[in-house]
């Protein structure tokens, strides 16, 4: 029997992340499954950090990362690139994941070679194109495109159904990102951030990260000012901000908060280190999309620095809240969770909606459904 081929494209460090497990599981299959992995280098230093954990070597890599990239940049160069990789691996199945403009641009590659797309993470909406920009067009954009939908829980699976994606095609799976975080419990690591941690073990940490497009200025601004207060009015909290990579926020992040002795500013964690930098912080403060599902993994509540998430399993199950990007938001919906026991355990105590660490393997098992649906080459 001929192996299939599956292509695994991606670029982020979130990617990265939640498609290393499907990789280790794929592999375990090596008498069903050929597996070529391709990055796109969408984030250079943060992408190769995870594949570092993951001991994960790429078959390709585009690098296509430069200084002040537009989306338009990455969309070309990877449609560009990717297409003659394609037709050189000639391959069964490409998945790719989530709403990043790399997963948007290798699926519409793959669709052009008329190739089946498997979508990791399928389903996710707001239904608004600005919130989040351009992650909700991009997602909507694959799910249009793709033949398999993996979708991380029962309303993004009836997301799908609603947008008459077929249901013979479907199946929720959990998200990956809970496959990761068992992978990485078991890694042991020595890390200055830890050190940092243990040694004042008696303060509150909190976790910061910000980096979406739409909270660029003023909203960015915002919160952090609403931070500085918050160190302010409580001399128990420690505040600590893993600084993505983007110029915009390195620099509105040393402007407003880098002279504060009690806000660590560090560069992006690798992933293993960042998982146990959750699990010995108090709560998170963030506009991340992957971090309101690692977080309730490891029972710590989330406040969504966003107007709207698509995440709202979240929400419905008490793990997380949303509140937006004003100073006084933020300043109030700490002070309530730092002043208020009941509330922050009903919270931290509320059930992680996004699985049970097996999705890798529910998406390989749908594939293998897939391809034995078929008549198999000999």
């Amino acid at each position: 029997m001929k192996t299939k081929k599956i292509v695994i494209v991606f670029g982020t460090r979130p990617e990265a992340i939640k498609m290393a497990p499907v990789i280790i599981e794929l592999n375990k299959h090596s008498d069903y499954f050929e597996t070529i992995v391709i990055v796109t280098a969408q984030h250079r230093e943060m992408l190769d950090q995870v594949l570092q954990v993951f001991k994960i070597t790429p078959d390709w890599d585009l690098n296509i990362m430069k200084k002040n990239q537009s989306l338009s940049d990455i969309t070309i160069e990877v449609l560009k690139d990717i297409e003659s990789i394609f037709k050189k691996e000639l391959p069964d199945m490409v998945l790719v994941h989530g709403d990043t403009t790399t997963s948007f641009s290798a699926a519409l590659a793959a669709y052009y070679q008329r190739i089946p797309i498997g979508h990791v993470e399928a389903g996710l909406r707001t239904y608004d194109h600005d919130n989040p920009f351009p992650e909700e067009g991009n997602r909507q954009l694959i799910d249009n495109l793709s033949d398999l939908f993996f979708a991380p829980t029962e309303v993004t699976k009836q997301n799908l159904i609603k947008e008459n994606k077929p249901s013979d095609r479907l199946v929720v799976t959990g998200n990956t990102v809970i496959d990761a975080i068992h992978y990485t419990r078991n890694v042991k690591v020595e890390h200055s951030v830890l050190n940092l941690m243990k040694s004042k073990s008696e303060q509150k940490w909190i976790l910061l990260t910000m980096h979406r497009r739409e909270n660029y200025g003023e909203p960015m601004k915002n919160v952090f000012k609403g931070v500085v207060e918050l160190t302010e009015r409580y001399q128990n909290v420690e505040f600590l901000m893993p600084v993505h990579l983007s110029p915009i926020v390195q620099e509105l992040a040393r402007e407003v908060l880098g002279d504060n002795d009690r806000i660590h500013l560090v560069k992006p964690l690798e992933v293993n280190v960042f998982h146990k930098v959750i699990n010995k912080s108090y709560l998170v403060l963030t506009d991340s999309g992957g971090l309101q599902e690692e977080a309730p993994a490891l029972d710590k509540p989330v406040l969504v620095l966003r107007n709207k998430t698509e995440r709202p399993e979240g929400l419905e199950a008490g793990t997380l809240r949303l509140i937006g990007t004003s100073k006084e938001a933020v300043f109030s919906e700490v002070s309530n969770l730092l002043d208020n026991e009941k509330e922050y355990n009903k919270m931290a105590q509320s059930e992680n909606p996004y699985g049970d660490g097996l999705s890798s393997k529910r998406i390989i098992n749908k594939i293998k459904e897939y391809f034995d649906s078929k008549p198999l080459e000999k």
